[in-house]
């Protein structure tokens, strides 16, 4: 995949460095993620900037089905995604060969905001992280007050939520 004029904005898994620092590095293939957790939000970048080939190299061989490239393609085309929160990440380190990565993936898709919440299975295969499966992630009371129109978006882009998620037209 191309990043040229792509790699010093905001990486959109929501890390604060720029696409080139942090899942660019990935997605160009220069590197492989050293955390479960930095595959997971190499993946959802990927979905964001259409990199279809790279959800598929890093998806374990042994779990892939033939849908799996169709449903990727569909929300790549489809989802205009909105921001990626972490909920928690267990083991999936240097020196693991498991981990477990819960997330919320925000989107709008035909013009309603979506969320997708899933608990991520990963392994490594021949030392690379590999996405195994997902679950859908636990639910939670709500413990706070519906976002109102002018408050901050949760989405994180530092918008009004009425100009961000919260417009029809995205």
């Amino acid at each position: 995949m191309d990043l040229q004029g792509e790699a010093t904005k905001r990486c959109p898994c929501g890390n604060p460095a720029t696409l080139a620092e942090c899942c660019g590095r990935f997605l160009s293939r220069t590197q492989t993620p050293a955390r479960a957790e930095e595959l997971m939000r190499s993946r959802y970048t990927a979905y964001v900037l259409g990199d279809l080939d790279y959800l598929m190299d890093t998806h374990d061989p042994e779990t892939r089905q033939p849908a799996d490239r169709d449903n990727a393609a569909r929300w790549i085309e489809d989802a205009r995604w909105r921001g990626l929160e972490v909920v928690e990440s267990l083991a999936g380190g240097p020196d693991d060969q498991q981990g477990v990565v819960e997330f919320k993936a925000r989107y709008m898709i035909l013009n309603a905001q979506q969320v997708h919440h899933e608990r991520s299975t990963f392994r490594r295969v021949d030392g690379r992280w590999v996405y195994v499966r997902g679950e859908p992630g636990k639910r939670v009371a709500r413990a706070s007050a519906k976002v109102g129109r002018n408050d901050p978006c949760p989405c994180g882009s530092g918008k009004k939520f009425k100009k961000c998620c919260g417009s029809a037209s995205g």
